[in-house]
């Protein structure tokens, strides 16, 4: 199902593939590969003078301004990390490269927050949570994601309620999206003004046991006094333990502006920074919490329901500086997949025993992670490894014909692919839909892989960061 919502983005729910890959932050793609050229060049040098550290440390400070951070941020973030070059010796490090670039991180991490703080669920149900911002930012999407994170990963039942009865067919919206992912919604009584929704809410969360309510306000074009007095009354009645403005990043700073108004008027607690897998420049991201003094809590990173993800600090600047985010791979893999299918394939694996339908598992894994450029998105050297793709044609278009290709063979096929014959391929390439060259290419490929896995079977190293040049050429 594809739902039309506020901004122009859209929930889209049982696509195989996802309209925008899970964990993929775009917008920060000009910013990483800025400061990847920057930071080559200070790493080849086996030493560097104050000169050269002050050239590299001003082409950050350009990169920054050129991503939209904000003047006064960008000053105070380089006057800490300048003092703490010096006070580092950089001049004098065996690798001075290194100690620039573990500083910078440092002072991004310090900026973005330090460490990620959780939402506050420390009260006695039912807990009210407000949602505030402007209009087209994505509140309510964003109301629904936030239902569904908590019921997933605190195991709490959640009751949402749409107080906006301005824009057409806004608790409709709200309702869908309700019923289409089996969240609990109030029911709609029309004419009735926000101020009674939120007390029937309330009611209702009491007679059914439930935890959290999430309130979805109405929002504005701007921030206007009507809108802000409403809010007011809203927060009076509903005494919300969070009240969380959903910020759209891809504005930059207007986002940053938007939060301090409401900060002002309301009172803020964290912010959901939405549309962080946008084309923008990254500098909203940078600059809230600095600006605010408010966490940035959760991120919106795609469309689909479930992408909605907690922010850390630490792992947004390491794949800000092209260091990846392995962690975040780690974790992204295991939700979707059970310990026992993990142990059968590390059993085979270890065995040298690498098949069709090992390969066709992480295909499926690999689409659920984003495709490829997901999973790249959190890979040390990301820039590197896109351009080997690049150069190569891989496309992520190849990961849905694969897995047609394999869903096509035999299950004798799919253990043994040697015996695929001519005939064999025929057979398959009419299943698949797909050319018999094709086929070919993936039989090539799935040699290659093999020979790789065997060899980390056996112990041998395999290099890290690249795609073997073999596969490479043999899936041009």
């Amino acid at each position: 199902m594809l739902l039309e919502i506020e901004g122009s983005t859209s929930v889209s729910e049982g696509s195989p593939t996802g309209a925008i890959v899970v964990g993929k932050l775009k917008m920060f793609e000009n910013l990483t590969n800025k400061l990847e050229k920057i930071f080559s060049k200070l790493k080849q040098a086996p030493s560097l003078t104050k000169e050269q550290v002050d050239e590299g440390l001003k082409e950050v400070r350009q990169a920054l301004l050129e991503a939209d951070v904000a003047l006064p941020i960008v000053k105070d973030l380089m006057s800490q990390i300048n003092s703490k070059a010096i006070g580092q010796e950089i001049i004098k490090s065996t690798t001075p490269g290194q100690m620039i670039i573990k500083i910078v991180n440092d002072e991004l991490i310090s900026v973005l927050g330090s460490k990620n703080e959780e939402l506050n669920f420390k009260a006695v149900s039912p807990i009210s949570f407000l949602i505030v911002g402007l209009q087209g930012s994505g509140k309510t999407t964003t109301s629904a994601k936030l239902a569904k994170f908590i019921e997933n990963k605190y195991k709490k039942k959640v009751l949402i309620a749409s107080l906006d009865v301005y824009r057409p067919a806004a608790q409709q919206q709200l309702k869908i999206l309700a019923e289409t992912n089996k969240i609990e919604n109030l029911e709609i009584i029309e004419n009735q003004i926000p101020i009674d929704i939120a007390k029937r809410a309330l009611n209702s969360a009491s007679l059914k046991g439930i935890d959290v309510v999430i309130f979805d306000t109405a929002g504005r074009t701007q921030v206007d006094l009507t809108m802000m007095s409403e809010i007011k009354q809203i927060k009076n009645i509903t005494n919300p333990l969070e009240t969380i403005l959903v910020a759209d990043a891809l504005t930059g700073q207007v986002a940053v502006n938007v939060a301090k108004e409401f900060d002002r008027a309301v009172e803020l607690s964290s912010i959901i920074l939405t549309r962080v897998d946008g084309d923008g420049r990254g500098g909203a991201a940078l600059s809230m919490k600095h600006a605010t003094g408010k966490p940035i809590k959760l991120i919106g990173v795609g469309e689909k329901i479930d992408d909605l993800e907690l922010f850390h600090p630490e792992r947004l600047a390491k794949r800000i500086l092209g260091m990846g985010d392995i962690v975040t791979l780690v974790e992204k893999a295991s939700k979707d997949l059970k310990v026992s299918q993990i142990k059968e394939t590390e059993d085979q694996l270890k065995d040298g025993n690498f098949t069709m339908d090992n390969y066709l598992t992480q295909l499926k894994q690999m689409k659920k992670m984003g495709g490829l450029e997901g999973v790249m998105s959190l890979l040390p050297g990301v820039n590197k490894i896109k351009k080997q793709m690049e150069n190569s044609s891989i496309e992520e278009s190849m990961l849905i014909e694969n897995e047609a290709i394999i869903l096509s063979m035999t299950k004798k096929e799919r253990l043994d692919p040697k015996i695929i014959s001519g005939s064999r391929k025929k057979r398959i390439s009419k299943g698949s839909g797909v050319d018999v060259m094709k086929i070919n290419k993936l039989l090539k490929q799935f040699r290659m892989m093999s020979d790789m896995m065997k060899k980390m079977s056996q112990g041998k190293k395999v290099p890290s960061g690249v795609l073997p040049d073999e596969i490479l050429n043999q899936i041009k």
